[in-house]
């Protein structure tokens, strides 16, 4: 579709092919699965046996938005010729119940003033009725002081043709405005895959914007939809679980100047923790991506949506490169938005790495204080970028070498209390321990 609009280049299309054969044809050899989100943002959910339908009446603008294109014209179409008709039909029993429809002769003394001139059947009812709604006048029908019932009718109708064409107004304005058609220049890469990162397995998925009009404050929430059970034994059909978006600013904020890789480090109490190549084409989830964030040109909030099964997540690949720098500014190759090219990755899931590490729950000498405690070389572990050493913790009278010496410079007696005080709080952390 974008391709047709020109927003694309053919050789997107192309790319995109050839990826999707050099692809692992898993999701051919089985059945589809069903999903919540579509890859185009739709939601996939299937609505029966709703008994309440008269809800959906008493938020009639809503509705009228939420239709499709032909419905709503449809409805248009109808209320503009039934009101037509029923005044029509109002202005000819008028002219009835005044006698105007009688015939008379043109050569006769002219009769009693008619309310609307020019009416003789229905079909000039009709057409007058037109010209009142629409405020056409052509100039052979009016209406005259001598009903003042006529007079009622004609601003009631003019009342109504207003609120008819405020509606229509209203709802083809929010149909064009939509935010979802916003939606339909942002792109997700088609796959997501699952690559180490800094030493960490990540999951992670591409996003672009194709106009140069940006979209503000725009956020990525991760959810996962998986089928759990609870301790009790309650089977839980959809239990949707929040992913934590890898930002050095704490937050789930992009700015989308350009393509940008999302990722996700699959740590310790991440949904995604003990997911391992193996029991990724087994497992039962969907990993909803949305994004969210104002448009700049019209100031509306927007909404994009994508979803990825277990077919569409590659393991042991990476995103390629896609910017570069030309004629002293920064150029996106969109041909190439969804290439990935393999990696060195293991086939263990987050957990498995961490107990080869020897960063386990209980299991490690190495006090732990966050998930990010991953070893940094030999006889040593880093976390947060720093490097901690491995070695047993020792008192805190044997770290300062040099204090004890000048204690020693000064008095045998000062150091022999340093060390029974040191002894004496060693031994009682010792004891507290094998408590």
């Amino acid at each position: 579709m974008l391709a047709r609009k020109g927003l694309l280049p053919d050789g997107f299309l192309l790319t995109r092919l050839a990826e999707d054969q050099n692809q692992p044809n898993r999701s051919r050899s089985r059945s589809q699965r069903p999903r919540f989100i579509t890859k185009s943002g739709s939601c996939n959910v299937a609505h029966k046996n709703i008994r309440e339908q008269g809800r959906f009446l008493q938020d009639v603008f809503t509705t009228m938005v939420d239709l499709k294109w032909q419905h709503s014209l449809l409805i248009f179409t109808s209320a503009f010729l039934c009101s037509w008709m029923l005044f029509a039909m109002i202005w000819w029993l008028l002219a009835f119940a005044h006698g105007d429809l009688e015939p008379r002769d043109p050569d006769a003394e002219p009769g009693p003033v008619p309310c609307v001139t020019a009416i003789h059947s229905f079909t000039s009812a009709f057409l007058f009725s037109i010209e009142v709604q629409v405020t056409i006048g052509f100039g052979g029908r009016m209406v005259t002081e001598e009903c003042p019932l006529a007079i009622t009718v004609l601003i009631i109708q003019n009342i109504m043709g207003l609120i008819i064409n405020a509606v229509m107004l209203g709802c083809v304005f929010m149909k064009t405005a939509q935010a979802n058609r916003r939606a339909e220049t942002l792109i997700f890469s088609r796959n997501a895959v699952i690559a180490l990162r800094n030493g960490r397995p990540t999951f992670m998925f591409r996003v672009g914007d194709l106009r140069k009009s940006m979209i503000i404050s725009a956020t990525v929430q991760l959810q996962v939809i998986r089928r759990t059970v609870t301790a009790e034994g309650e089977v839980i059909p959809v239990c949707q679980l929040d992913i934590q978006v890898e930002n050095p600013l704490r937050s789930n904020g992009v700015f989308l100047v350009s393509p940008l890789i999302v990722s996700h480090t699959m740590e310790r109490g991440s949904p995604l923790y003990e997911l391992s190549a193996q029991s990724l084409a087994s497992e039962d989830l969907e990993i909803i991506v949305i994004l969210e964030g104002v448009v700049e040109t019209t100031g509306i909030t927007m909404q994009a949506r994508t979803s990825y099964t277990p077919e569409e997540i590659l393991w042991g690949r990476r995103f390629v490169s896609i910017i570069t720098e030309e004629d002293g500014r920064y150029c996106v190759d969109y041909s190439k938005f969804g290439n990935t090219v393999p990696v060195r990755m293991p086939s263990l899931s987050a957990k498995e790495l961490d107990q080869t590490r020897g960063v386990q729950e209980g299991g490690s000498d190495v006090h732990l204080q966050g998930w990010g405690l991953v070893r940094a070389g030999r006889g040593g572990f880093r976390r947060g970028g720093r490097a901690c050493d491995s070695t047993a913790s020792q008192p805190w009278y044997a770290q300062s070498e040099k204090p004890d010496k000048e204690v020693e410079q000064k008095g045998q007696k000062k150091k022999v209390q340093l060390e029974v005080i040191g002894r004496q709080i060693e031994e009682d952390g010792l004891g507290e321990m094998s408590d």
